[in-house]
């Protein structure tokens, strides 16, 4: 027998010493969850603690809660929005026009620079 057989034997059989008896019994038990007897029971003793109309009060509450949102939130988020858009806007068109004067600039420049060239030639 090689020395980790030994070891995990051992290990097995003080681990097995430490268990009460039935342990098994109660683990099968644990994940197979309650019989259908034991959830009728659950069920009728949770009725019995809820006073009668429960669930329409809750419904009801949960109607309240999801009300539909008022006429001036809505235009408050519309503005909201557009002036997002807008900005966004205004940031493209500023972006491009700049893009377009520096390209504009250097082409002037070249254009300068050909002319000086020709004059100085003449």
């Amino acid at each position: 027998m090689k020395p980790e057989e030994h070891a995990w034997q051992e290990l097995q059989r003080r681990a097995s010493a430490q268990l009460r008896g039935g342990f098994a019994d109660r683990v099968v038990r644990t994940a197979r969850g309650p019989q259908e007897d034991s959830w009728r029971a659950l069920f009728s003793v949770g009725a019995r603690q809820l006073r009668p109309g429960f669930a329409e009060r809750v419904l009801r509450a949960a109607r309240a809660a999801a009300e539909m949102p008022s006429l001036a939130s809505q235009f408050a988020l519309s503005a909201a929005t557009a002036a997002v858009c807008l900005g966004a806007v205004l940031f493209v068109h500023h972006q491009t026009v700049e893009a377009a004067d520096e390209r504009n600039l250097a082409e002037w420049q070249a254009i300068v620079a050909v002319a000086e060239d020709d004059a100085a030639g003449l």
